[in-house]
């Protein structure tokens, strides 16, 4: 039996990160280390995609071909999902339907509580780090352990993750020794091969002993009832057919009509995201078969703010989404202040307009404004999503949202008088060196983001001292 929502209208969703970040996973733009770390991952990642995208000669097509599917899905969207539905329960699975993050936690929970457990094993998961699953089950007193080697890394330096792929992308193979070491996993080097080797130690236990894992799915199939996970470790399939309870928690958004339409994104999603021809592992489970894994499979069909998005008719395109990384890996900003930067699990040009779509502007007025429109992002985006075009969308839905003038209005009113008049500007320039002027108005950027050094000399003064 199953418990379907009002789907006419969305609940706003809990923002993940409703306090500053810790001291510890504050990103400033003078941490060099970092900024490093994040320009040589994504360049690698950028030339590992380019290679394989460029042996395509159809790759246009593809991508056509997969957002004109996505496309078509999200519009007849309750359709698909009441036949998915249908299909899981009939191949022994049972489906529940969440409203919000505080329902699929809560039904998670019961799940886990029903079979006595204190533990799960989770497999990477943007979804339920959306709504903060891993905090809701310790405050049940149940445990998640993550299982993913990044997320893993996350989880023991109690960090918050950066990118979608590579949720530690922001760290160099000696800080997640370091990591390792400070939580007794006793790696022998930072060499790759030892640290893997440390947290495959770590997690084999877990592995032997969970009685409940925990997933994401990348698509789900409506037609037979199938949940498809990708993954390039091979920690989902001990997650997904050692323990004798398997929980799914996936947006509505992800579902697909028929199996012949996840031809074209298992060609697109690993090009896009890893740079491979070819996901390691794929994953694929249909409801439970008798003494052949997971003896219980519950699929728990998350709406959180994705009926508000689909009431959209220029943002809706956002739902489209894959979850590729790949628009991360070529925005400039991105690449230069991190993933923490935009206080959401959904980072980068897609973060910046999935998070106000799902949880609403209030909180995220500041995200459609944190890009350069170069529209890279579209370029890569392999369902095509027009993420320049939604981002000036939303841009002007924030403005004509404010009844009265803002913080923000006054200060960039303040702005363009200086900006008005060369005295006032130069004036300007010689306050900056003592601090900004408009220090409270932008503390809510900056208690997540590291101000910008101003330069103790500005090249207008410097042209002066030397080319008089």
């Amino acid at each position: 039996m199953t418990d379907h929502p009002t789907r006419t209208t969305a609940l706003p969703w809990p923002r993940r990160h409703s306090t500053p970040f810790p001291q510890a996973a504050k990103i400033k733009l003078a941490d060099t280390q970092l900024r490093r770390n994040l320009r040589k991952a994504t360049t690698t990642i950028r030339a590992k995609r380019a290679a394989v995208v460029g042996e395509l000669p159809d790759w246009e097509e593809l991508r056509e071909a997969a957002r004109a599917t996505k496309a078509a899905t999200l519009r007849e969207l309750d359709v698909h999902l009441l036949r998915l539905e249908e299909s899981v329960t009939a191949a022994g699975g049972k489906v529940h339907w969440a409203r919000d993050g505080a329902e699929a936690n809560a039904m998670v929970a019961a799940i886990a509580r029903g079979h006595g457990v204190d533990e799960v094993v989770k497999i990477k998961s943007l979804t339920t780090d959306e709504i903060d699953l891993n905090v809701a089950l310790a405050e049940q007193g149940i445990t998640a352990w993550e299982t993913d080697l990044a997320e893993l890394i996350v989880q023991l330096g109690h960090d918050e993750s950066s990118h979608i792929l590579v949720p530690a992308i922001h760290k160099n193979r000696s800080e997640i020794q370091q990591i390792f070491t400070d939580s007794g996993l006793d790696p022998a080097s930072d060499s790759p091969a030892d640290l893997a080797g440390a947290a495959r130690r770590y997690l084999r236990e877990r592995f032997l002993r969970a009685k409940v894992g925990v997933s994401g799915a990348n698509f789900a199939i409506a037609d037979t009832g199938s949940v498809v996970v990708v993954e390039s470790e091979g920690n989902g399939r001990m997650c997904l057919t050692l323990p004798e309870v398997l929980v799914t928690v996936m947006g509505i958004e992800k579902v697909l009509p028929t199996w012949q339409d996840l031809e074209v994104f298992l060609q697109v999603l690993p090009r896009s995201s890893t740079g491979e021809r070819m996901n390691p592992y794929t994953s694929i489970w249909t409801g439970v078969a008798a003494g052949d894994g997971p003896q219980e499979f519950h699929l728990i069909l998350l709406d959180n703010g994705r009926t508000r998005a689909l009431a959209d008719e220029i943002g809706r395109q956002a739902l489209q989404c894959i979850r590729c990384s790949a628009c991360l890996n070529v925005c400039p900003v991105y690449e230069r202040v991190g993933g923490h930067a935009y206080g959401s699990v959904y980072p980068g040009p897609i973060g910046a307009i999935i998070t106000p779509l799902l949880q609403g502007m209030h909180g995220s007025e500041s995200l459609p404004y944190a890009s350069s429109l170069c529209g890279a992002c579209y370029e890569v985006c392999p369902v095509k999503i027009d993420i320049p075009t939604v981002l000036v969308h939303l841009r002007d839905e924030s403005v004509q949202s404010h009844t009265r003038p803002t913080v923000n209005d006054v200060a960039f009113r303040s702005l363009a008088w200086i900006f008005g008049d060369r005295r006032r500007y130069e004036k300007a320039q010689q306050l900056g060196k003592l601090g900004t002027p408009f220090g409270s108005v932008f503390r809510p950027w900056s208690a997540s983001r590291g101000p910008l050094a101003v330069a103790p000399q500005s090249f207008r003064a410097w042209w002066q001292e030397n080319h008089r």
